[in-house]
């Protein structure tokens, strides 16, 4: 019986076989040494998911690696189905000479990720349907509703979601990029983004998130899985 997991049981389940939970998926990338052993290994991937592929795997190949996102398309959350799936995808890759992994601390390019935009709003149901327009973005499998997120449905880009704002805020950002990252791959982004020459506008709900800054104000956050529940 197909279950869905929490975050915390997604995540422990997972991590010895080189993938990581991220926003409601789980990830992991496989380097390799060219365009044609990308498509090799994605297409180990798709058999050994057999029918379970077109409603769980998503593949991105590249000349470097192949990139690997699980996801029960039908409840739009990680269950136990696509934890078995994780698992089977990695011995497959084991076997042909490749190690799925997720960038953490290897100099990979960097770590798997996932970024969203968030706009902050005094009315989300009434500036949702232009962003949906104009983005051609769809609704999420289950979350149709005026404040929920969209979502690409090609799965290429970034997910948009809403924040409410209390009060007006003139002359401040009033949108933010957040990039989910490995809970054990946040401080290290976060240490890299204030030697780069950001600061920390607050770490009061770390780690589910931090927010940073650049120069001039402009905001992004840092997030992870962990810190949400409860």
């Amino acid at each position: 019986m197909e279950r869905i997991l929490s975050r915390q049981e997604a995540s422990e389940s997972v991590r010895d076989h080189g993938w990581r939970y991220l926003l409601g998926a789980l990830h992991t990338a496989v380097p390799v040494g060219s365009l044609a052993q990308a498509i090799s290994v994605a297409a180990d991937a798709v058999a050994v998911c057999g029918d379970d592929a077109d409603r769980h795997l998503r593949v991105d190949a590249r000349p470097g690696q192949a990139l690997f996102t699980l996801q029960s398309l039908d409840h739009a959350a990680v269950t136990t189905r696509d934890v078995e799936l994780a698992r089977r995808i990695s011995a497959t890759a084991a076997k042909a000479g490749f190690l799925p992994e997720p960038g953490i601390g290897t100099g990979a390019p960097r770590s798997v990720q996932v970024m969203e935009i968030a706009i902050d709003a005094l009315d989300v149901s009434g500036i949702r349907p232009f962003w949906k327009a104009v983005s051609g973005y769809a609704d999420e499998a289950g979350a149709d509703g005026p404040e929920d997120p969209l979502v690409d449905p090609l799965g290429q880009g970034p997910a948009i979601w809403f924040q409410h704002m209390d009060r007006a805020r003139p002359q401040r950002n009033r949108l933010h990029i957040d990039i989910s990252v490995p809970h054990d791959e946040a401080a290290r982004r976060v240490e890299a983004a204030l030697a780069a020459g950001g600061r920390l506008v607050s770490a009061t709900r770390a780690p589910a998130f931090w927010v940073l800054a650049d120069q001039e104000g402009n905001e992004a956050c840092v997030t992870t899985w962990q810190g949400r529940d409860g």
